[in-house]
């Protein structure tokens, strides 16, 4: 094993630290686009969609993101709307948390604990992390499949406390 540098160590973990720092608190969604290598943008929860996401100093992360135009259910209880509505409101609607550790200053991994869709139970969800005044940009690492092609998503986040 290489030799360590403390110098260096001690800068990356202040660069991680600062980033920690900056997500702390909450964030509105303003938008979510997935865009596939020849340039096609998709807008996966439409162009009008809504969300929150919060990260605690405990080290807690919990998102909640929906379309803008998702109907209401025709019944009042959740418990008594037809399993189609309730399928039809689980496709424009996603949520995730669990623990969250910034792994470098451009990453922050998502360790899902919870989640509307259990398949991502267990599993991290990886960003990467940019900030512009108070504005957070979230996006996936590596192209993922979705909507019928290789795409890069990016979620755009506005400071609310």
């Amino acid at each position: 094993m290489p030799p360590t540098d403390p110098a260096a160590e001690h800068a990356d973990s202040r660069a991680r630290d600062a980033v920690l720092m900056k997500l702390l608190g909450a964030w509105q969604l303003v938008a979510y686009t997935a865009t596939s290598a020849d340039g096609e943008v998709v807008h996966p929860l439409g162009t009008s969609p809504y969300g929150l996401i919060l990260y605690t100093p405990e080290g807690y992360m919990s998102a909640q993101l929906g379309s803008g135009d998702r109907p209401h259910l025709g019944a009042a209880r959740l418990e008594d709307a037809a399993a189609d509505e309730l399928a039809w409101a689980a496709t424009g609607y996603v949520a995730y948390g669990g623990p969250f550790e910034v792994v470098d200053p451009h990453t922050v991994e998502h360790h899902v604990t919870t989640s509307l869709f259990p398949n991502w139970i267990g599993r991290k969800q990886v960003r990467s992390v940019e900030f512009a005044g108070s504005f957070l940009r979230l996006g996936l690492t590596t192209p993922t499949r979705m909507w019928g092609a290789e795409r890069t998503a990016e979620l755009t986040w506005h400071r609310l406390v």
